[in-house]
């Protein structure tokens, strides 16, 4: 298989691949890597101890652009 990704406009790479990773959530045989878990759990654990911070998404958008210049 051989896709155009170089003549492909962002908004359709993005398109390609939500349709790729639909196709896979909908396969039995498809399974996370296990290093996706471990992950998962470590992120739970620092919200469980109080060590994470979330940031609203304005902050995000904000950090974003000063990052931009």
């Amino acid at each position: 298989m051989n896709i155009p990704i170089e003549s492909m406009t962002t908004a359709e790479k993005i398109e390609a691949m939500e349709q790729l990773w639909a196709s896979l959530q909908q396969n039995p045989e498809h399974q996370p890597p296990l290093w996706h878990k471990r992950v998962l759990e470590m992120r739970r654990a620092k919200i469980e101890r109080g060590e994470t911070k979330f940031s609203t998404l304005q902050e995000v958008i904000d950090r974003i652009q000063e990052a931009r210049g």
